[in-house]
């Protein structure tokens, strides 16, 4: 099933983002490897793709776990976590339908 994994960063955590950010893509990047990852992505602070100093509000990866649980022990292993990036991370089922 699909789950949703959002996390909100905490405020003035772009330097923190910035270095976790290798290793929360190379997580990403084993998930896309398996066939998991449909999506993932920041969202800007302000409206722009590239928010360069504004920084980001948090993100959103829509992924493929076997259970609520394996997808909310992923997201608790995220190295934004362990680096102090996110506030908060929410977990919830997502059913894709469209496109």
């Amino acid at each position: 099933m699909l789950y949703a994994i959002i996390g909100a960063d905490n405020e003035n955590s772009l330097d923190k983002r910035m270095a976790a950010r290798p290793a929360h893509l190379e997580r990403l990047e084993a998930l896309k490897s398996q066939g998991r990852l449909v999506l993932a992505g920041p969202f800007p602070a302000i409206d722009s793709v590239n928010p360069e100093g504004a920084g980001f509000t948090g993100s959103l990866i829509v992924a493929e776990f076997d259970s609520l649980t394996d997808a909310q022990s992923w997201a608790a292993g995220d190295p934004y976590n362990d680096a102090g990036v996110y506030r908060e991370t929410s977990v919830k089922p997502f059913k894709h339908v469209l496109p």
